[in-house]
């Protein structure tokens, strides 16, 4: 995949496959704008078809995650950095333009993050604000810096989480819970997110890129064939009738259970050791 400084965020690709996505207009708290998300997609797209990306990770600079949308961006502001994807008209001029520039574009962000096949994670830096808080919540894994912040509270603005954020709180708090947390507009301290649910962790704000880094390495480390699958599997499950979910890791298993790293695992079982797995990958 192509790493480099692209509008709005860098990517570097560090050991293990970990593809570091890291937002770079901090003056801005780090708000999206419809051409950062484009390039967004094709980043995250490129990520899910190369096999030397094993994990990905999204994170702010200064003092935001990402703030949500930068509505002085949408005027047309330079955002610096090479573009991954030509410029394209966006709509919001009426209601069809709205219609199609969230089903295009900025759903389309969330979607591709939440469709990928390699885990994800969200290394909350500071504000995480609608925009930034649904992508946040589409990771896999979350990780917050104590004194981080996040929330939807678009109701603030009369305006609704229109990118996802809806069903992904409902996933993680359920309807009541969910409910109440828009409705009220709640903007809550990382502590309180992890107690919640929505954060798997919190840590020293100096900590966070290690803690984020142990993780993502773990994962790298682990079977990919079958994470990629059992993760897809969760996710449909959440969904699906208890006779559907069978059938459907039924097939998946057909996959896991011939592949090189199931034999690695088994082999390594016997033998007493360590499993050396993604022999494939190298």
């Amino acid at each position: 995949m192509d790493t480099g400084d692209f509008r709005g965020f860098n990517v570097t690709m560090r050991d293990q496959g970990i593809a570091w996505f890291q937002f770079t207009t901090p003056e801005r708290l780090n708000g999206m704008t419809m051409t950062i998300k484009r390039d967004l997609v094709e980043a995250a797209t490129q990520a899910q078809m190369d096999n030397a990306v094993r994990v990905l990770v999204f994170t702010g600079s200064g003092r935001a995650f990402c703030a949500g949308d930068d509505l002085k961006g949408y005027r047309g502001a330079e955002i610096p950095g090479s573009p991954l994807v030509p410029d394209i008209v966006h709509g919001h001029d009426s209601g069809i333009g709205t219609y199609n520039a969230l089903r295009t574009i900025s759903q389309r962000v969330n979607t591709v993050v939440r469709g990928l096949d390699k885990l994800t994670i969200a290394a909350i830096n500071g504000v995480a604000i609608q925009t930034g808080f649904s992508l946040a919540l589409a990771c896999d894994f979350r990780i917050a810096a104590r004194g981080a912040r996040m929330g939807s509270a678009t109701l603030r603005f009369g305006l609704l989480p229109d990118e996802g954020g809806q069903y992904l709180l409902v996933q993680l708090l359920g309807v009541a819970k969910t409910i109440e947390f828009l409705m009220k507009k709640k903007i809550v301290q990382a502590e309180e997110a992890l107690e919640l649910g929505l954060v798997n962790e919190v840590v020293e704000p100096d900590q966070l890129e290690a803690a984020t880094m142990d993780l993502a390495t773990e994962l790298a480390n682990g079977p990919q064939v079958s994470m990629r699958l059992l993760k897809r599997s969760v996710y449909n499950a959440a969904e699906m009738s208890w006779e559907q979910s069978l059938d459907e890791i039924a097939a998946k298993t057909g996959i896991s259970d011939h592949h090189p790293d199931s034999r690695e695992g088994v082999g390594a079982f016997r033998e007493k050791r360590q499993p050396k797995f993604n022999a494939w990958l190298e």
